[in-house]
């Protein structure tokens, strides 16, 4: 059969939400079915709604057997602010008292005004490389513009449509994040889908409670193949970034951004630096230009022990985690974290926040530590206790560890994903 993947930043993106399209597709084109994605050309997450930030010139590619094919963004001219502004706008209308069929056509279309893809509903309407489509799968329910045309395009057709959201319920009792992935007509996608995955009990139990059927969606998560991530050389991470074996290194996965809690870490680690601890902090991922900007803000000592890699290829990644004492990502903007779980691999203890669905996945004390988001103190203290109580590090590693071989791997996940296809198909 023939699967429609539209996900707004696909591979070589380093996004958990790409590598979870990237396993199921590669499984799916190992069955013997074909897989096509339809993605943005963002490399950078920014480049939605900002010039200058990377974008991938290839408008097709095949990866593992997966044909990819890429649609040039085009946004509202002017300020990079525009598209917070357009998306607080949906927030607030989503909250006037008025009636859903008053209000959805006026989000949907503020929801593709910026960024937009203006050659994606053409090519879903008149490609004879569709004809053949079984089935359609979306994700990043807040990046609805590439949603809805898809969407629409599966109704038009009869084709079922499952989703997998990746909501960010941020911190507990606060809205400031979570409003962003629960406009009504983001809702309203949801509710009209054949399925959605979610990543834990907590985002399914939020969406339940904003009306998205039950019976519809099915709690998974993501997972890792432990095989692809071993092989990690730290001693040669060590020299090639000149971080001396007497120093710990406390290590960050993921996009660097304040949502991300990377500031945090910053702040925590000079703490630390200012007690005399030599630890070394290693970002690995992309960096928001926010981020870049407080970088530059810093002392040059304290800049000396830091090492900001950016984007890295996969072996430079292997390296890192083996060289790793602690993996640090105080996130408010994490459905799951995928990189606890490749921390895990390598038994290296994890530190988060309490926030998003990170809990169900980071068990305080058991398989990590969990602090408050942008608690810098509480994190400080997170970070030094991991380093100084050795013994402690090393079972919350092992624990994680034990977690990823047991229910984490995505030949486990896979198989729920294949039986949500399946149901979607037969039904």
């Amino acid at each position: 059969m023939h699967m429609l993947h539209i996900v707004q930043l696909y591979h070589p993106v380093p996004s958990g939400a790409a590598q979870y399209f990237v396993e199921v597709g590669e499984r799916l084109v190992r069955e013997g079915h074909r897989v096509t994605v339809l993605a943005t050309d963002a490399f950078d997450l920014e480049h939605l709604w900002m010039a200058g930030r990377r974008s991938i010139a290839e408008q097709e590619d095949t990866h593992r057997g997966v044909r990819i094919l890429r649609f040039p963004v085009q946004r509202v001219p002017g300020s990079p602010l525009v598209y917070p502004v357009v998306r607080r706008l949906m927030v607030e209308l989503s909250r006037l008292p008025l009636p859903p069929r008053v209000l959805r056509p006026v989000l949907r279309r503020l929801a593709t005004l910026t960024p937009r893809l203006p050659t994606l509903g053409p090519f879903l309407r008149h490609s004879p490389a569709l004809a053949d489509v079984a089935l359609v799968h979306t994700t990043n329910i807040t990046l609805d513009f590439a949603i809805l045309p898809a969407l629409a395009w599966a109704e038009q057709r009869a084709i079922p449509h499952l989703c997998t959201p990746f909501v960010h319920l941020g911190e507990p009792g606060s809205r400031a994040i979570v409003r962003y992935y629960s406009t009504l007509n983001q809702l309203d996608i949801l509710r009209r889908s054949a399925a959605v995955i979610t990543q834990t009990e907590r985002e399914r139990r939020f969406l339940q409670q904003a009306g998205v059927p039950d019976h519809r969606m099915h709690t998974i998560g993501v997972g890792v193949t432990p095989a692809n991530l071993e092989g990690g050389d730290g001693e040669r991470f060590r020299c090639t970034h000149h971080i001396p074996r007497s120093a710990p290194v406390v290590l960050t996965l993921g996009v660097a951004a304040y949502d991300k809690g990377t500031p945090h870490v910053v702040e925590a680690m000079q703490r630390l630096w200012e007690r005399g601890n030599p630890a070394v902090w290693v970002q690995v991922g992309p960096l928001m230009a926010h981020f870049e900007a407080f970088l530059q803000g810093l002392p040059a000592e304290d800049r000396s022990r830091i090492r900001v890699l950016g984007f890295v290829d996969d072996q430079t990644r292997r390296d890192a985690l083996a060289a790793a004492d602690v993996m640090v990502l105080p996130s408010r903007t994490d459905s799951f974290g995928i990189v606890y779980l490749e921390a895990w691999v390598y038994g290296v203890p994890v530190v988060g926040a309490r926030a998003g669905g990170v809990p169900e996945v980071v068990r305080h004390g058991e398989t990590g530590l969990l602090v408050a988001f942008g608690d810098v103190a509480e994190l400080a203290q997170a970070i030094e206790r991991l380093l100084h109580d050795r013994p402690l590090a090393r079972a919350l590693g092992q624990a994680g560890r034990t977690t990823v071989l047991r229910e984490r791997t995505w030949e486990h996940v896979y198989a729920r994903v294949r039986d949500i296809y399946l149901g979607c198909l037969q039904s």
